[in-house]
């Protein structure tokens, strides 16, 4: 199969495809990879090193999309990417389709492309092994980057995460005990903050109390989320629906209610976002503020670490990659855990349930 890896064309994603490491293992399976010149600079990958693995390398993304039967990519294709796919071949990346625009769907129906979203790929267990990594790096991210926040010269309230002797810590509010909460709260705790996760998952809440019994757990009630961020100096909303678009936890009238200047991280903000008053921003322009609270919406937390990121990513995503490029659009529909990935296949809509879509 002939497999394209272009460079990414949405700001500030320093990420890429595939690292070469996993360009040599598709290359030595007979599959022919045509590498965008400069795709991994941004991640420390060279052109040779991509040459020395058995890519050929291109000069545009337009010849990385023309040739490629499929496409491997790590953000949802720009308007003009889309437009460059060939009719009948497949798209896999973290493409977060259910809080894209109507019409960028309708491109993807027309042409009959199979699409791909890694973030749904489903492991015989129900855990979401390719979107693992970053999510654990999207949360140790989050706690390093509410620490800054909280600094007076970012506009926060001038609060140290840890405290100081005979001064309090920073009071944590992590809603999602998924990876993100998991990997927030063991960070945050770290770093020396109080932290209270919010989940509606007993379940989850067992797991995570288990494994740090110095946390404060509550259920995901009306009641619990009015009291928790009323003296919350951070809230991380680290909320996921698979295919879906996140539900909203944190109405206007909540988000007012915080004390001024106090954090709020939305990591889910790319799949619509779990607050009302959110809206993506981006590594240039992280934070706005809104209703007298900080707003840090940025989708692409990982692509900061591009380097760690890509290995990562492609340590747990290379055995469903080989998996796709072996079966091909047709066949993949019978794997257990790549189906459940599949937004669309053969003009048709598959595990995608839009609604309240925003662009993205």
């Amino acid at each position: 199969m002939y497999i394209g890896i272009p460079k990414e064309s949405r700001p500030f994603e320093y990420r890429v495809g595939l690292s070469p490491a996993g360009v040599e293992i598709l290359s030595q399976n007979g599959h022919q990879i045509f590498v965008e010149h400069g795709a991994g600079v941004t991640a420390g990958f060279s052109d040779e090193d991509y040459e020395k693995a058995g890519a050929r390398l291109v000069y545009s993304t337009e010849e990385a999309f023309g040739r490629a039967d499929l496409l491997l990519k790590v953000a949802r294709p720009i308007q003009e990417e889309l437009n460059w796919l060939r009719p009948g071949t497949m798209l896999a990346g973290f493409l977060h389709l259910a809080s894209t625009q109507q019409d960028k769907i309708d491109i993807l129906l027309e042409k009959k492309i199979t699409s791909i979203a890694y973030e749904q790929i489903k492991a015989a267990d129900g855990s979401l092994p390719v979107l693992r990594p970053f999510s654990q790096i999207g949360g140790v991210m989050a706690a390093q980057i509410a620490a800054r926040l909280l600094q007076n010269n970012w506009g926060g309230k001038g609060i140290l995460m840890g405290g100081a002797p005979g001064v309090p810590p920073a009071e944590i509010v992590i809603l999602g005990a998924g990876v993100v909460g998991t990997s927030a709260t063991q960070m945050c705790l770290g770093m020396g903050a109080h932290v209270t996760v919010i989940d509606h998952n007993l379940g989850a809440l067992q797991k995570i109390w288990d494994r740090f019994p110095n946390i404060v757990t509550k259920m995901s009630t009306k009641r619990n989320l009015e009291r928790s961020v009323m003296y919350a100096d951070v809230v991380i909303g680290a909320v996921l629906s698979p295919g879906q678009r996140t539900p909203i936890l944190l109405t206007r009238e909540l988000v007012r209610s915080m004390k001024p200047r106090s954090v709020i991280m939305d990591i889910s903000i790319d799949e619509g976002g779990c607050v009302e008053t959110s809206r993506p921003t981006t590594h240039e322009h992280p934070i706005f503020i809104e209703e007298g609270i900080l707003h840090y919406c940025v989708p692409n937390i990982p692509g900061a670490v591009a380097r760690t990121a890509t290995h990562a990513f492609v340590n747990s995503a290379l055995p469903y990659i080989s998996e796709i490029a072996a079966l091909g659009p047709d066949a993949v529909l019978n794997d257990p855990s790549i189906e459940p990935a599949i937004n669309t296949h053969d003009g048709k809509l598959h595990n995608l349930v839009r609604l309240n879509a925003q662009e993205l």
